[in-house]
């Protein structure tokens, strides 16, 4: 029997491979945060200015955050449409989802498929329907009907349908046995088993909120209303010419995702790990 004491070659290949690639993609994100801290003047200069030899950072991102279009009420405005769409989201869903994966009930297949069905509509073939109805019960131009469109999910729904499937009916059967009914052995035992799922979905409903461009653009019209997309759509266009001033904000705008998935990639680690030993 050998005994390998040599370095791994292959691995060092690999993972100098990954490594370069890994710093190919990021580039684009350095330029913009260095563009972000730099005069107007310098941002343009060849070769790239990787260390700015003048900062203006502090000017740049207070004419972002408090300027003619303060980013701070947008962020605002985001933050409460993302973050209450998602516990919404995330409520309904795992209901609906435990409903749908551990409550015998006459036709549950045949509404489960119909729930399914409404996935295959396309979002575009129902907004005008959607506009009218909003316009005529007095959610359009709010944060509250933003929020309702994005609360129920039907891929929220069967992605988490699938792992509460994962979930072995004996627990199920002798949480009845000791007394407990649908609501206790939700909380209690199926929900904790499939933390990992809800968090991985709350996770991407949270950008997905965040970054929802068409919704806001539909049916919002107060400026004062506006998310970070309108935000950013239209302070580039009132800022075109100062391509500093939209790298910081096009560097606000991103930092909050950033930070969300950096705190919670252990459970979406976590998530696709119990996908994958599921059942």
């Amino acid at each position: 029997m050998t005994t390998r004491t040599g370095p791994d070659w292959r691995r060092l290949v690999i993972t100098a491979v990954m490594l370069a690639v890994s710093i190919l993609f990021l580039m684009p994100f350095i330029w913009m945060l260095v563009t972000s801290f730099k005069i107007e003047k310098d941002v343009f200069v060849y070769p790239i200015q990787w260390i700015p030899r003048k900062w203006n950072a502090v000017a740049n991102y207070k004419e972002v955050w408090f300027g003619d279009y303060p980013f701070y009420l947008y962020y605002w405005n985001s933050i409460k449409v993302s973050v209450l769409t998602t516990l919404i989201s995330c409520t309904a869903s795992a209901l609906a989802a435990y409903g749908f994966s551990k409550i015998q009930f006459a036709a549950g297949r045949w509404l489960f498929m119909i729930v399914l069905v409404t996935y295959m509509i396309p979002g575009q073939a129902i907004l005008i329907p959607q506009f009218i109805l909003y316009r005529n019960i007095g959610l359009f131009d709010s944060h509250f009907g933003l929020i309702i469109l994005g609360s129920f999910s039907v891929l929220g729904t069967f992605m988490l349908r699938q792992f509460f499937m994962g979930i072995h009916q004996e627990f199920i059967e002798s949480a009845k046995i000791d007394g407990a009914g649908h609501p206790r052995i939700f909380s209690s035992i199926a929900l904790p088993l499939v933390k990992p799922a809800v968090a991985t979905y709350a996770i991407l409903r949270f950008i997905w909120t965040w970054n929802d461009y068409q919704n806001p653009l539909i049916f919002l019209r107060s400026d004062r209303l506006f998310t970070i997309p309108l935000a950013m759509q239209k302070f580039t266009s009132l800022s075109g010419e100062f391509y500093s001033l939209i790298m910081a904000a096009a560097v606000s705008a991103i930092f909050p995702l950033l930070l969300i998935f950096i705190i919670g990639q252990k459970n979406v680690i976590a998530g696709i790990a119990l996908g994958g030993v599921k059942g």
